[in-house]
């Protein structure tokens, strides 16, 4: 079993997107949120980092404003 992201229980786009949501974002938490080590280039994740606060939770993994 993948280890997932240790920001899941925090993000507000996996809370917002995680159930009945499109095909795309179900793709970006599959590759972004289920995966440990893809999630290390999760735009919202590097934006938590630089930044010390949490991204918009309309922000995809990929940094889309959607």
């Amino acid at each position: 079993m993948r280890k997932q992201c240790e920001l899941l229980e925090k993000c507000g786009f996996f809370k917002n997107y995680n159930e009945g949501v499109g095909v795309l974002e179900k793709a970006w938490i599959r590759m972004y949120c289920e995966s440990q080590e893809t999630s290390e280039s999760c735009e919202r994740k590097l934006f938590r980092k630089q930044t010390g606060r949490p991204p918009a939770d309309n922000m995809a993994p990929t940094g889309k404003m959607l």
